[in-house]
């Protein structure tokens, strides 16, 4: 168990205040491989004042305990020292995770005016006269990656019909052909 650990310390994805997307979206599905994001979304879950436990339910209570101290050792270790002092106050994982949505994936006004100037970026593409078909390509992903995860919803088809129509006429005999 202890090789497992540190293999996977060493791929823990760091967070050091940029790409918090990119970030966030390794982290979700590192969490969830460890059956941990849960606990994440949702936080532990708590003993009702006033209600006697079933043995279930303390059984429960402390799987999540359990599960919540190695979510949040995850994300204290995948930040970066100058990121840590932001969440090292919180005492559950729910609480460190919100933490840095709030303060690095901006809230929906923020997300809204990203997301429009994405959408120019993506209107406005066209491939260079010097540029090569591979660093065009790589251009369009990368736009249409962060489109995605600001919420847009663009199909297949209009990728590929943004980049056939904006080649360069170097291209023209390819393009007609599809």
């Amino acid at each position: 168990m202890a090789s497992a650990s540190n293999t996977l310390s060493s791929t823990l994805p760091i967070f050091g205040g940029e790409n918090y997307d990119y970030w966030c979206i390794k982290m979700k599905a590192l969490l969830k491989s460890n059956a941990l994001w849960e606990i994440v979304e949702n936080g532990p879950e708590k003993q009702q004042e006033g209600v006697q436990p079933t043995e279930a339910s303390l059984k429960k209570i402390n799987e999540d305990e359990i599960k919540d101290a190695k979510a949040l050792s995850f994300i204290f270790n995948a930040v970066s020292e100058t990121i840590f002092p932001k969440i090292m106050r919180a005492s559950t994982a729910k609480e460190a995770w919100d933490s840095l949505q709030k303060e690095f994936h901006g809230d929906e006004r923020i997300r809204t005016i990203r997301l429009n100037t994405l959408r120019k970026d993506f209107e406005n593409l066209k491939m260079r006269e010097n540029e090569d078909i591979q660093t065009y390509t790589s251009r369009v992903t990368e736009i249409v990656n962060q489109m995605k995860i600001y919420g847009e919803d663009i199909t297949d088809t209009r990728i590929v019909q943004k980049f056939l129509a904006t080649l360069t006429k170097k291209f023209d005999m390819i393009v007609l052909c599809y």
